[in-house]
């Protein structure tokens, strides 16, 4: 629509100024030499006619001549005027002209009304202006419209998301059975996730069942081992003896942690819940290793806030994840180094942090700590099964916690933040 007006603007446009140049040229014809003298009679006659063109002839000191407007700045080439100079008391009309410097320095002008040029050009811009509102209108009530339907649906497959990371397995998309292509995507990610969940089922079961098929004959050979050094033997044997006992109780500790963390991570709540003071967990729990820590030369300094810290949880578990993540700041800091325990609280959350001036980890390791069975290269050396974090993470996840390693400058910096109890978890 806006091309077709211009188009019809530039064509009318033409056409007038074709009648300008038709007039102004059979002006000259008549008047055969130009300059004033010759055009003068040729000028008043045109005047007086008036075929509705605006006329005016002035000398080369810019006087008036002869014609039916006001006196112009001589200017050569097409001239529009916003108003035709005609009377004293000038018509408020437009006016398109050729103006034309003389032989002898007259002037002469010749113009016609532009008043329907200007109409169409108000007309062009009227309907643009407002097209471009209707259209603007339009289009962000249209955009909004899909955006909220879209952002809608996103919204509804980033909650499903979220609610699976937190561990709600069972979780799925819904479908609103308009067959159009957020249904296709959910029906897809519902039957991926419904394999994953198998997957991840069948995962739990097979470790499940190893960690409980294996422990009854680890724990008969242990028997039969106490029994074998109970038995007169040479040194040697007894040192053999002991080695192979050691080495059954980490396997054993082993199968433990990894029955343990198949139950978390299949379970739907926290066992045994109940209200826990999880400052007099730490308190409770820095008092045992503050003898252990001297005995390796280490200092353990303890800083919790006054405020009563209270969760919903398993205090058996808890109890297990500080002495987990203590047992580790211990393991794999030297001898002279601190280690510190201190908490701050706020309306919503607890904030337990256990940070050590020890050798830390490298930023890019940081999460890979938690995995099962993982050992970073630098602590081979150090007793463990390498299932440690990996309780630990899956015991603050179990309470709706958060844990996080910082660069503690030099060092590790452990931070927990477990809800407090007014935000009670689901009983099991």
């Amino acid at each position: 629509m806006a091309i077709s007006g211009y188009h019809s603007l530039s064509l009318l446009t033409r056409q007038i100024q074709k009648s300008v140049s038709d007039e102004r040229e059979e002006a000259l014809s008549q008047a055969g030499i130009h300059d004033v003298a010759h055009l003068r009679p040729v000028m008043a006659e045109l005047v007086r006619n008036g075929p509705g063109f605006y006329y005016l002839l002035q000398d080369a000191q810019e006087r008036i001549v002869t014609g039916n407007m006001l006196h112009l700045k001589p200017d050569q080439g097409w001239r529009n005027l916003t108003w035709t100079h005609r009377s004293l008391l000038p018509e408020r009309r437009p006016v398109i002209g050729y103006g034309l410097i003389l032989q002898d320095g007259g002037y002469l002008f010749v113009g016609i009304d532009a008043e329907p040029i200007q109409t169409l050009r108000h007309d062009l811009w009227f309907t643009f202006i407002w097209g471009m509102a209707v259209f603007m209108i339009i289009g962000a009530g249209g955009g909004l419209l899909v955006s909220r339907f879209v952002l809608g649906k996103i919204e509804a497959i980033s909650q499903t998301a979220r609610d699976i990371m937190r561990g709600d397995m069972s979780r799925r998309l819904e479908l609103n059975a308009s067959n159009d292509e957020f249904d296709h995507l959910a029906t897809s990610l519902n039957a991926m996730l419904e394999r994953n969940e198998r997957l991840i089922a069948s995962l739990h079961r097979v470790t499940d069942d190893i960690a409980h098929d294996m422990r009854r004959p680890l724990a008969h050979l242990g028997q039969h081992l106490d029994d074998a050094m109970q038995q007169e033997c040479s040194p040697a044997q007894s040192n053999a003896l002991t080695c192979a006992k050691a080495n059954l109780d980490e396997a054993l500790e082993i199968f433990s942690s990894l029955l343990k963390l198949a139950q978390m991570e299949a379970g739907s709540g926290i066992p045994d819940i109940q209200d826990v003071s999880v400052r007099e967990i730490l308190l409770s729990i820095t008092d045992i290793y503050h003898p252990i820590m001297e005995e390796r030369k280490q200092t353990l300094l303890v800083a919790l806030a006054q405020d009563d810290m209270t969760c919903s949880g398993n205090k058996v578990l808890l109890v297990q994840m500080f002495a987990n993540l203590l047992e580790n700041a211990a393991n794999h800091c030297p001898a002279g180094s601190t280690i510190t325990v201190s908490s701050f609280t706020t309306d919503t959350t607890d904030t337990l942090i256990i940070a050590d001036n020890g050798p830390g980890i490298p930023e890019h390791e940081r999460e890979r700590v938690f995995e099962k069975m993982v050992r970073l290269d630098h602590s081979r050396s150090i007793p463990g099964t390498g299932l440690g974090l990996s309780l630990v993470r899956a015991i603050i996840q179990l309470h709706h916690g958060h844990i996080t390693l910082r660069d503690n400058a030099p060092g590790l910096r452990c931070e927990i933040q477990l809800p407090r109890s007014k935000d009670r978890l689901p009983r099991h």
